[in-house]
């Protein structure tokens, strides 16, 4: 495991979607020599949404990709450092941090976690195995590859139905499988969905298993009030019901609440002196682009303060 040549930064950021995108540039402006480590792509869950129309400045909507690369352009020009490794561990010692990723350790005087979170697994038979060949959590990425298809999207929420909404322009028919008899999405969602041909929904109903050979060819489906089991034909499964925060290398290290999350008091402060979150891997009411930039920018301002006082 390689050291960081003794190279101490004043601002580690994990994630590097808009909430650490936005603590990157705040700290970097601030003339904080920072570190921002991503897995993935930079702009985290936002590359893959194909338009954000609720973010403020864009009236006409703009694409997660495209915002993505402009929060990223931004940031890298007060300095901020990015880095594209896998993160394993945090130490919240005092008073120097340590990350550690699958490649090196870094140290530093503060931490900002915005890892986010990410699609929840049904866990039923078929899932795994049919993953990347007919399952899929992202129409953005593979709704192309069902062209005049039949597809199932299980869930109600926001993504459920945007990412329906989506596919409709490449798929022949959709039905939605959600477990309740209305939907929990914000009402202009649903007006669409309602509104499109394509749509179809099977209600009080949950994937039960994904079958097939080589591919997905059907889903056995379960009606939560009946318990009547039906087979639904369908050559897709887009799975959007619900998310899971990226915080299981923090067990242990900070507090989290029962599902995982992070919590931090208003100022995105943990349990740990130095240790901020920000966005969606923190226990919050609200998870969009807009309250993650709020977040990473509260979490950036923090962690100066907390650095000037412990000088």
């Amino acid at each position: 495991m390689a050291e960081n040549n003794g190279k101490t930064y004043e601002v580690i950021i994990l994630g590097g979607g808009p909430a650490g995108l936005t603590a990157g540039l705040y700290t970097s402006r601030a003339r904080l020599h920072t570190l921002l480590i991503e897995g993935g792509l930079s702009g985290g869950q936002m590359t893959t949404t194909e338009m954000i129309e609720n973010y403020p400045g864009f009236p006409e909507g703009v694409t997660g990709e495209e915002l993505s690369r402009l929060m990223e352009e931004q940031a890298k020009r007060f300095g901020l450092e990015i880095i594209h490794q896998e993160i394993v561990e945090v130490k919240g010692d005092e008073p120097l941090k340590c990350v550690r990723t699958s490649e090196a350790s870094y140290s530093c005087k503060s931490v900002i976690i915005s890892t986010g979170a990410e699609y929840r697994k049904l866990g039923v038979p078929g899932e795994q195995e049919f993953t990347g060949r007919g399952v899929s959590f992202c129409a953005t990425c593979d709704g192309a590859f069902f062209r005049d298809q039949k597809v199932i999207v299980a869930g109600g929420g926001d993504s459920a139905l945007t990412e329906a909404l989506f596919l409709t322009r490449f798929v022949k028919e959709l039905t939605i499988v959600h477990r309740r008899d209305a939907l929990r999405a914000t009402k202009i969602y649903q007006e669409r969905a309602f509104a499109n041909p394509k749509i179809h929904f099977l209600w009080d109903s949950v994937v039960q298993e994904i079958k097939g050979d080589k591919v997905v060819e059907s889903v056995l489906v379960k009606n939560v009030k009946t318990g009547e089991v039906t087979e639904q034909k369908t050559e897709g499964v887009f799975l959007f019901v619900g998310l899971e925060p990226r915080t299981h290398f923090l067990k242990g290290v900070i507090e989290l609440d029962g599902g995982g999350y992070i919590l931090t008091n208003e100022n995105g402060e943990t349990s740990v002196k130095g240790i901020f979150a920000a966005g969606d891997c923190r226990k919050k009411l609200l998870r969009q682009v807009a309250t993650a930039v709020g977040d990473g920018a509260t979490a950036a301002f923090a962690a100066e303060k907390y650095l000037e006082g412990s000088e």
